[in-house]
Order: C-alpha cells, then sequence, then structure tokens
C-alpha cells in the first residue's frame, strides 16, 4: 500500500511552513462546490475567475486546496496573456491530470454502486 505524501500547508498555519499528509488516492466528496468544479475541470480547463464562478465561491485556490488535501493533484500552469492595458500577465490555468482522471472515475464507479465515500 502507497503512503500519503506529504505536502505543504500554509493555510492551515501561516508563516509556519507546516506539514500535512494529504491521501494518496481520491478519497471522495459531497461538497456541492467541489463537485461542481470536478465536473468542469474535467471537461476543460479553466482560470481561477472561471472557477469561482463554477463554483459560486471567490477563493477559487482555495477551493482547489481543498480538492489537493482530499487527493488529487489539480496542477496550475501559468499562461502568458495580455491585460487590459496590453500589459504582460501570467495568470494561471486548473486542469486535471489523467492521475485525477483515474481517480476521480475510480471514486465515482465505487459511489455508483453505493461504496463507502
Amino acid at each position: 500500500m502507497k503512503r500519503a505524501r506529504p505536502i505543504r500547508d500554509e493555510a492551515s498555519a501561516p508563516g509556519t511552513g507546516a506539514v500535512i499528509v494529504a491521501p494518496t488516492r481520491f478519497l471522495g466528496t459531497e461538497n456541492p462546490r467541489h463537485l461542481r468544479v470536478i465536473h468542469a475541470l474535467l471537461r476543460r480547463p479553466m482560470p481561477r475567475e472561471q472557477l469561482d464562478q463554477v463554483a459560486g465561491c471567490s477563493n477559487g485556490p482555495e477551493l482547489v486546496a481543498e480538492l489537493r488535501r482530499r487527493g488529487l493533484e489539480v496542477p496550475c500552469t501559468r499562461t502568458k496573456k495580455k491585460d487590459r492595458d496590453l500589459f504582460d500577465c501570467w495568470p494561471g490555468v486548473y486542469h486535471v491530470t489523467q492521475r485525477d482522471r483515474t481517480s476521480i472515475a475510480r471514486w465515482l464507479a465505487r459511489r455508483a454502486r453505493g461504496g463507502a465515500q
């Protein structure tokens, strides 16, 4: 059995660099915001602003951090864009990995069979 991988979580203890243990596989969620974001990210990558709209919240990065603590990777790729004043900026775009897709598919199959979260 794989061991849980440690990750840094600045949100739980700002300034301390506290290390928490994240599960190695996605254990699922019943949070409606999580479910909306997972469904949207399975369709396509999206920047934080769109993620906020889909989730119905205004703190997409924390929502993604919650999904990461639950076992998903959900990387953020920086892309070069021009802002409205035509200055270069580097907004992040969230997406799911193939490992995430596999983990979500397994969780959905367990959920459909009535398995435990």
